[in-house]
């Protein structure tokens, strides 16, 4: 292995086993406080509901950012495309298991730290602007993205109203594992669908 290659290869299985590790602890640890997820008055959203409101979630967020990259791009000059996904999808390339992580592990446990914790926290005591706003800013800076800010301050706030919605984490659970397993599928497949896109313009 080259030096490039070897790194993609060692983030990959450190992303895999870490997330892994802490996928697991951390559902221990949930599912030990059977009063974890009871931080709601009023009526909570049946499952089938939940579940149809988080594909729903993931349309509204493919809406959202599609929006936030153009104000990005339209008014602040910024180039679409963003290092962190770049980054994780030479890291898939590498280590395949890696996107175990990236499309499963990683969108539960960031709902259970970003909505449940930090946002269902904070909602209890202040109001859902305040709330939503923290919490979307935090999951915004958590990824070291600092250029997309307002991208992932979208994507945070719109999770935010659909666990606000349902009264049930598997709203917001269900629409990031869409969004981020539409990206990689996506990404992974860029060179076919290039291909696709210029056989297409030759046929016109």
């Amino acid at each position: 292995m080259d030096r490039e290659a070897a790194s993609a290869a060692t983030s990959g299985w450190l992303i895999f086993l870490t997330m892994g590790i802490g996928f697991i602890l951390t559902l221990i640890v949930v599912f030990r406080d059977k009063r974890f997820f009871d931080i709601w008055k009023g009526k909570k959203s049946s499952p089938v509901m939940a579940v149809v409101w988080g594909f729903l979630g993931f349309l509204l967020l493919l809406i959202g950012q599609s929006l936030a990259a153009l104000i990005e791009m339209n008014f602040l000059g910024i180039d679409p495309g963003s290092e962190n996904t770049a980054s994780l999808v030479t890291i898939a390339k590498a280590v395949p298991l890696a996107i175990v992580s990236i499309v499963l592990f990683g969108p539960i446990l960031e709902e259970l730290v970003f909505r449940r914790v930090l946002f269902g926290s904070l909602n209890q005591t202040t109001n859902f602007f305040f709330a939503t706003a923290v919490s979307a800013l935090v999951f915004a800076l958590i990824h070291f993205d600092f250029t997309h800010l307002l991208l992932y301050f979208t994507t945070g706030f719109i999770l935010a109203f659909l666990y606000q919605k349902t009264k049930s984490i598997i709203t917001p659970i269900i629409a990031h594992i869409c969004l981020n397993s539409y990206v990689m599928l996506i990404q992974l497949n860029m060179d076919k669908i290039m291909e696709f896109q210029k056989q297409m313009e030759n046929l016109q």
